[in-house]
C-alpha cells in the first residue's frame, strides 16, 4: 500500500513539473532590431510601438504564433512569436563571432537565429579564422573561396526581407 502511494505521489509531481516546464512563459525578450508591437494578430494592422532588442515583455496571452504582450511603458499589443525569445538575448557584443552551419560562416559556437526568425540584424560576417584554416588544411579550391567571399558580401536590407517574407507567406505573413 505504501508503495502504490509513493508512486502516485511521485506520478503526480512528476506531470505537475512537466506541465510547468511547457507552459507558456510570463515574460518575453525581444530578440529582433526594432520589432514592432501590432494592435492585431497581423503584420499588416496599426503598429503600436517599434521595440528594441533586449526589450522585456510581459505576456498576456499565446495565440496562432503571436504573443499578446504589455511593454515596460505600458502598451499592449501582439508580437510574432519568433521576434521574441523565452530567454534574454545575449549580449550584441558577443553576437558578432557567432554563425552557422557549424561555425563555417562566422565562429565555430553555432548560432541562435530559430527558424521563425527573420531579421537582417544576425547577417553573415564571413569565414571564422578556424574555418579559413580548416579550408586550407583540406585543399578547398580558390574558386570555392571565392564564390562563397562574393555571396557573403551581398546585403539585403529589411525592405526586401520583409518583401521576401510577405510574397513566400513565411513567418509572420503566413496568415
Amino acid at each position: 500500500m505504501k508503495t502504490i502511494s509513493v508512486r502516485l505521489i511521485m506520478t503526480f509531481v512528476l506531470l505537475n513539473l512537466a506541465v510547468l516546464a511547457f507552459a507558456d512563459p510570463d515574460k518575453v525578450w525581444v530578440t529582433s532590431e526594432d520589432a514592432t508591437l501590432q494592435s492585431e494578430r497581423s503584420t499588416s494592422s496599426e503598429t503600436v510601438a517599434t521595440l528594441k532588442r533586449g526589450t522585456q515583455l510581459s505576456v498576456s496571452t499565446f495565440e496562432n504564433r503571436w504573443y499578446k504582450v504589455i511593454a515596460p511603458d505600458g502598451k499592449t499589443g501582439w508580437i510574432f512569436r519568433g521576434k521574441v525569445s523565452a530567454e534574454p538575448p545575449a549580449d550584441i557584443a558577443s553576437d558578432s563571432g557567432s554563425g552557422g552551419i557549424g561555425g563555417l560562416l562566422g565562429g565555430l559556437t553555432g548560432s541562435s537565429i530559430e527558424a521563425d526568425a527573420a531579421d537582417s540584424s544576425r547577417s553573415i560576417r564571413g569565414l571564422s579564422p578556424e574555418a579559413q584554416e580548416y579550408a586550407n588544411q583540406t585543399g578547398t579550391p580558390a574558386e570555392s573561396r571565392a564564390a562563397l567571399d562574393m555571396v557573403l558580401s551581398l546585403t539585403m536590407d529589411k525592405s526586401d526581407i520583409d518583401l521576401f517574407l510577405k510574397e513566400g507567406k513565411i513567418g509572420e505573413y503566413a496568415y
